[in-house]
């Protein structure tokens, strides 16, 4: 593609070089080939223009800047000025990649909580529709059974725009995508406008740093992307919704358990039904429905109503969306796994006290017969860590099952010992089992009926890393060989 398609959209100060044909736009130095466009983009640690003169050496056909260059660029190859290379990166990724934000279903889900969840169930209301839909977020970017990972929830616009055509060739019809705070301050999402923008809470996060200077810097970025979507949809129950979505021209979709919400939610309450862990509720106004969402704790009512207004816009089926968010779940968190019996089990990231605290006070307001945590600790990390794992698990948790998680470089045992040193400090019991495949045949074998066992620390992980090497471990995977040997 020559150098100005792909730069026909930006405003540009000023121009040499001429119109190489360019292969690729790269904007980390040590990747740049032959035929490339060069975009120096200023991070939070370092400046792309200091690269500029390597990037040339390696081959660059094309440099896009915002600064004045300190060497003599030779005349064959381009040089574009812009003010600002990360949203010349947007566009011009956007050009590169054919728009493919225009031939998808898209939907960009922002909030301070629940963007995952959410994002996970359009997802998956999106495929019983028959829609074979990808998602990028925390998870990373992820569609056709694959999972590519990510180094931040919104990635970089050369990354978005790169995963939508690839979704589309793999051929998706949708895209869900998490949009960040900080992915929206960046201009990462520059180049799209969504077919529908979704509004869950906000609270105080991310502030200070290299993240926003105040809460009001905060607001204003998730604002941002009301001003490049079709459709909005807003959590009413939430005061800061109106300022968020002010740029938006159009009438803001409501929801809430606010009667004036456009949908309303209500009658809601905690469902544990055979192993069946999550939020039964009802809606009216714009849609009505009763709802199982197979996601446990209250809160996520608030997601499912989220997931629920925003299907509304591609007016997807009634039983879409109820089939979709009884089986929607996010991987490796409150991530339920099938097994034989009558108790449930779940997979979590939970791997710091304040993750446990939160996931298993959520699993206690579903009254379990007992609730089990199976946990380790990682290796070379702070003990102070560990120490209030094991605190908070014998605080919470019915039974602890210490075993061992990515020990590093560190002795399983030894990581266990300071475990053990906060969970003394509590009543609650505990069991040391230090294979972790033996840990989970233990919580599965002594399960009784009503029980909830939680093998937190894990997540979406699907490896253990041991003395600075990663062995596949997955324990979906695990759980399977155990139920085939036991059943």
């Amino acid at each position: 593609m020559k150098l100005n398609q792909i730069t026909a959209e930006l405003s540009i100060l000023s121009q040499s070089g001429g119109n190489p044909e360019i292969s690729d736009i790269i904007y980390d130095s040590r990747k740049v080939t032959e035929g490339t466009a060069f975009v120096a983009l200023k991070g939070y640690a370092t400046d792309g223009h200091r690269y500029a003169e390597s990037a040339v050496k390696q081959g660059a056909a094309a440099l896009v800047i915002s600064d004045d260059l300190d060497f003599d660029v030779p005349p064959e190859v381009a040089v574009v000025k812009v003010k600002d290379t990360r949203f010349a990166l947007a566009l011009m990724s956007a050009a590169f990649f054919g728009n493919p934000c225009r031939e998808l279903k898209t939907v960009a889900v922002t909030g301070t909580k629940g963007k995952t969840t959410t994002t996970a169930m359009l997802a998956e209301i999106f495929e019983r529709s028959g829609i074979k839909t990808g998602t990028i977020g925390t998870l990373g970017i992820v569609f056709n059974g694959e999972t590519r990972k990510t180094d931040n929830t919104t990635p970089e616009s050369y990354e978005i725009q790169k995963a939508m055509r690839d979704m589309i060739n793999a051929g998706c019809g949708a895209m869900v995508l998490e949009a960040s705070s900080i992915g929206l301050k960046h201009s990462r999402l520059a180049g799209c406008v969504f077919d529908a923008g979704v509004f869950t809470n906000f609270s105080n996060d991310h502030i200070g740093g290299v993240e926003h200077k105040d809460m009001d810097e905060y607001l204003y970025c998730k604002s941002l992307l009301f001003r490049q979507v079709k459709h909005a949809a807003a959590n009413i129950d939430d005061p800061a919704w109106r300022e968020i979505t002010k740029d938006f021209p159009g009438k803001v979709t409501t929801f809430g358990f606010s009667p004036e919400a456009d949908l309303v939610g209500k009658n809601d309450r905690l469902l544990s039904v055979d192993g069946f862990i999550g939020v039964h509720l009802e809606t009216e106004g714009i849609r009505e429905l009763e709802l199982n969402v197979g996601v446990p704790g209250k809160f996520n009512a608030y997601n499912a109503l989220a997931a629920v207004a925003a299907a509304t816009f591609f007016d997807l089926p009634d039983e879409a969306i109820t089939e979709g968010l009884r089986s929607a779940h996010v991987k490796g968190r409150v991530e339920p796994v099938k097994v034989p019996g009558n108790y449930s089990l779940l997979i979590d990231y939970a791997h710091n006290a304040l993750s446990m605290e939160n996931v298993l006070t959520t699993l206690r307001q579903y009254n379990p017969n007992r609730l089990i945590t199976m946990f380790g600790a990682g290796g070379n990390r702070p003990k102070v860590r560990r120490y209030e794992m094991g605190e908070t698990s014998g605080r919470l948790s019915d039974l602890s099952v210490i075993t061992e998680d990515n020990s590093r470089f560190e002795d399983v045992m030894d990581i266990i010992e300071d475990i053990k040193t906060g969970l003394n400090k509590t009543d609650g019991k505990y069991v040391v089992i230090p294979n972790r495949k033996d840990a989970i045949r233990y919580c599965m074998e002594n399960a009784q009926d009503g029980d909830i066992i939680v093998l937190a620390g894990k997540g979406h992980e699907d490896y253990q890393e041991i003395k600075g090497v990663k062995y596949h471990m997955d324990e979906r995977e695990l759980v399977a060989e155990i139920i085939k040997e036991i059943y």
